[in-house]
């Protein structure tokens, strides 16, 4: 079968690589939409993950249709649509240094337990929505990380697809006000047809007398200067210093900032400045516990993520399918379909 791989630095291609085969504690997959990530641009760029430098297979947000079920597997059965947990696959994580990759018309689940290596999901749930599961709970598991609770005041910085996830989160934990913040007019669009409450557009509008305007003012506290968003929770979708910087000069005493984006440069933080704040500074990376926990939420508003998503490749085209989503702008969601 053809699967896409890093064949060396800065490049990939379509290579020949046997079909997997399932035993009797194995399911075969027959993957129908794969999501295109970031991390298959950076995995691209430094030509692979250790061990397998210069041969990775690529592909790690898959959905799929169950073609085969060992004999010793339950809670499954052939035809069931099923989400896949890329990261508890025994010959390591799906399109991230495994053995395998999403990009392929096939994946084996070895050792398949439901809940735990796959979910089924309703045949109504459209695969390229499916597919959205897993970069899902990496924003649901920066939610998570937030603590954010019903009746809190949030808001979002990035209308990019974890952005705009974390946004679905948010409102999933019944949190009463939720801004999204970005550069880009169609993200904010997007943002507001998806369920933010409020849009503020960063490089047109003063973000913190915005925020007051939408979520009101913290009562004042001694050693801080000015008035103050009464946000209880930020979070960086964004990955740019100058969201960092925004936040920390405006928080509340006792707010909290989370951050699942990848800064690809350090931040200069002024700590004696913040002091006062007790801001709380949250990192946030991966889903160790989420990847079926947001599954619930995207069954029961599909259609809200499937707009997330922004372009569609079918399989043939994937290679110009990842160059599209490494162009910086050239596209936010990216999902390829298979046959």
């Amino acid at each position: 079968m053809k699967t896409i791989m890093v064949t060396g630095p800065g490049t990939t291609g379509v290579v020949e690589t046997p079909e997997p085969v399932a035993g009797a504690d194995d399911v075969l997959v027959r993957i129908r939409a794969c999501g295109i990530c970031g991390s298959d641009h950076m995995y691209t760029m430094y030509g692979g993950i250790p061990p397998r430098q210069g041969a990775t297979p690529l592909g790690h947000e898959p959905a799929g249709e169950v073609v085969e079920v060992g004999a010793n597997v339950e809670g499954v059965q052939v035809g069931d649509h099923v989400v896949i947990n890329p990261m508890a696959a025994s010959d390591g994580i799906i399109g991230s240094g495994g053995a395998q990759g999403a990009f392929s018309p096939l994946v084996v689940l070895l050792d398949a337990k439901p809940g735990v290596h796959f979910r089924v999901i309703p045949g109504h749930i459209p695969f390229e929505v499916a597919a959205l599961n897993e970069p899902m709970a990496v924003a649901r598991h920066a939610v998570n990380r937030s603590g954010a609770t019903a009746g809190e005041r949030a808001v979002v910085f990035g209308a990019g697809p974890i952005g705009l996830g974390a946004l679905l989160s948010l409102k999933a934990k019944g949190v009463e006000h939720v801004v999204v913040v970005d550069i880009l007019p169609n993200r904010l669009e997007k943002a507001l047809a998806i369920g933010a409450d409020a849009v503020v557009n960063s490089a047109e509008e003063d973000v913190a007398a915005r925020l007051i305007e939408l979520q009101g003012a913290a009562p004042a506290v001694v050693g801080q200067r000015g008035a103050r968003p009464a946000t209880d929770v930020y979070l960086d979708a964004a990955g740019a210093p100058a969201v960092v910087q925004t936040v920390l000069a405006i928080a509340k005493q006792g707010a909290r900032l989370t951050i699942p984006a990848v800064h690809k440069k350090p931040v200069e933080v002024d700590f004696g400045a913040i002091l006062t704040t007790e801001i709380s500074i949250i990192m946030s990376m991966g889903y160790p516990t989420e990847i079926f926990e947001v599954t619930d939420d995207l069954i029961a508003n599909w259609e809200k993520y499937r707009l997330i998503i922004s372009d569609r490749f079918p399989v043939d085209d994937v290679l110009h399918a990842l160059e599209v989503a490494a162009t910086p702008g050239a596209a936010d969601k990216v999902m390829v379909l298979l046959d």
